[in-house]
């Protein structure tokens, strides 16, 4: 007979028993941020001297840093689009065929397809509670006001809180426009011209000089007060249409106050984890840093040696640790993968004589955003940071992808389900050890709809090859960005095409400076043959399938419907949230508490 001490002995043994088989079956938690418009040169473990980034070099310490990875597109709506959910962003119609490559109005009715599916929907159905703090722009309404088929609670996210759109100049008066400008200007032009004639005709109708119809001047008059209206309404009103905050469905602040948005983003997804610490959790931490307008943060102010930016990102960094703090004091760091990433590079025209340079330095790297498969504008920093599963201190070299997130959490989630063709692989082989060789054979770098570049990584060699097939003409001449328009564009006059197109091997030559040609490179014309090869396979995977780099997308009965188009990304007042009743949107966050 067993003695009451070894029967409870036995007992609390099968206990303990029990609760490490649940911590060992317990699903990870995800943290994943993201900073927007961050140049890779920024940062200190990957080269950045002058500016400190003590909190994102320690994540890179304890963790795995990644030398090559590459954003899908050099610009936020694609490049985001590319991430949630695995595809190349042509896949899901978000690629653009003109000079309008992101999102510019939340009342537009363009955005990420309802028949997506994102990496937040893939976690959802394996019993993740998943969150959005900060940027989306990937769209909101489809036909109406509140039909939210493009917002993050239809994409998977339990919660969000943030920006539905992005951080731009007008949220900050006195910071000017960035939306359509020229467009503006046409527009406050023919405004002022038409009511200067009809003043002209009133006048001289009533001083007996021209016999003016009365049913002219009414026509006349009304032609002016809708030209003033389309002007005025959709334009100077920018910062109440598009600098809101929602929790949810539900809009909060509009406009909002640029000036707390820090801190109540890092609180909001601080409070997140907290409330999810027993249960899996994927949070996408998406910073309205470090896009212009540029933060005045007392706390930051005038600290870095590099003014209003270095200020910013020493900012970027301060939250960065903060989070990690949470993850850290809660007792969650050995259960959870956390990722920092930037959308695409850094911002290389945007600079005033007041502030100095707003955007990103893209440290060694040729190009920056919307500069097309140039490596300034696609190679961001990658870090992932799980301790006890990833080795400390690791540094990989091979090509990697954005579009990786996604196979990467489906695996860790133990998501086998089926799904669509994903651009992307599983990481966890290459950030473990398990494998030298990057799944990333072929690469393919886009400028809105258009194939921009290929990057080959050969089997047995550390080469990697990239072809360029046309390149954006910079301004002025001899510049190193388009300084003159701020923007690069994909197509017509503003790309120079290249025949045969310009080679580089990114391992001899990261900055691009040095175009191969066959008297150099005995491999010439094999790589050309390899990568025209390659392209075509990947274009007869697609729906929508540009017929060449000049044209406009030529699709099948499958093709997915273009999100970027004129009539998507215009402003409609049927589809603008609002809090409040339509067109009087104004309300105030209570933050008193922070």
């Amino acid at each position: 007979m067993r003695s009451p001490l070894l029967v409870l002995l036995s007992l609390l043994l099968e206990a303990r028993s029990d609760v490490t088989g649940a911590e060992v079956e317990r699903k990870p938690n995800f943290v994943l941020m993201m900073v927007d418009d961050l140049g890779i040169g920024d940062i200190g473990c990957y080269g950045n001297d002058t500016i400190r980034t003590p909190n994102i070099d320690r994540l890179a310490s304890e963790g795995v840093k990644l030398t090559q990875h590459i954003a899908a597109a050099p610009l936020c709506t694609p490049s985001r689009a590319a991430f949630m959910t695995g595809r190349y962003a042509l896949r899901s119609g978000m690629g653009s065929t003109g000079r309008v490559q992101v999102l510019l109005f939340l009342g537009g009715s363009g955005g990420l397809p309802p028949s997506e599916t994102t990496f937040a929907k893939r976690l959802q159905q394996q019993g993740y509670t998943t969150s959005l703090v900060g940027k989306w722009h990937l769209g909101v309404n489809c036909e109406h006001r509140g039909d939210h088929c493009h917002h993050p609670n239809q994409h998977g996210f339990s919660y969000f809180y943030g920006l539905p759109f992005t951080l731009f100049n007008a949220c900050v008066p006195g910071q000017g426009s960035d939306v359509l400008e020229d467009l503006q200007h046409t527009l406050q032009n023919l405004t002022m011209l038409l009511g200067l004639g009809l003043f002209t005709l009133v006048c001289a109708h009533l001083c007996d000089l021209l016999d003016v119809s009365l049913w002219l001047l009414v026509a006349l008059c009304f032609l002016t007060i809708l030209a003033t209206a389309v002007w005025y309404i959709p334009f100077e009103l920018l910062p109440t249409w598009n600098c809101i905050i929602m929790r949810n469905q539900e809009v909060i602040e509009q406009p909002m106050t640029v000036e707390t948005l820090p801190q109540r983003l890092l609180g909001e997804a601080q409070n997140f984890i907290k409330r999810n610490v027993d249960r899996p959790f994927l949070l996408f931490f998406s910073l309205a840093h470090i896009h212009t307008p540029l933060f005045k943060t007392p706390a930051f102010a005038g600290k870095s040696r590099h003014g209003r930016y270095g200020d910013n990102l020493e900012e970027v960094d301060w939250l960065i640790g903060k989070m990690t703090e949470t993850v850290d004091s809660l007792g969650l760091a050995n259960n959870t993968l956390m990722y920092f990433t930037s959308d695409h590079g850094g911002y290389l025209e945007d600079a005033d004589s007041l502030i100095g340079q707003k955007g990103g330095w893209n440290g060694i790297y040729k190009g920056g955003k919307a500069m097309g498969g140039w490596e300034g504008g696609i190679r961001v920093p990658g870090i992932f940071r799980w301790p006890g599963r990833l080795a400390a201190g690791r540094v990989v070299d091979e090509p990697t992808s954005l579009m990786d997130l996604y196979p990467t959490l489906k695996y860790l989630a133990k998501d086998t389900q089926p799904d669509r063709q994903l651009d992307g692989y599983n990481l966890m082989p290459l950030l473990e050890g398990k494998v030298e060789r990057s799944e990333h054979e072929f690469m393919f770098h886009y400028c809105g709809i258009y194939l921009n570049a290929v990057r080959w990584h050969p089997t047995g060699s550390d080469s990697v090859f990239k072809v360029h097939f046309f390149t954006p003409n910079f301004s002025p001449p001899g510049a190193g960005g388009c300084y003159d328009s701020k923007v690069c564009m994909c197509h017509g006059e503003h790309v120079t095409h290249h025949n045969p197109p310009l080679l580089y091997d990114l391992f001899h030559d990261p900055s691009e400076s040095r175009p191969l040609t066959p008297d150099i490179e005995p491999r010439y014309a094999e790589i050309l043959e390899q990568t025209a090869k390659a392209a075509e396979r990947h274009r007869n995977t697609l729906a929508n399938k540009p017929d060449d780099a000049h044209s406009h997308s030529n699709t099948d009965a499958h093709a997915v419907e273009s999100q970027m188009m004129w009539d998507k990304i215009l402003w409609r007042p049927w589809l603008q949230p609002c809090c409040g009743t339509f067109p009087f949107c104004g309300c105030k966050e209570d933050t008193r508490h922070i």
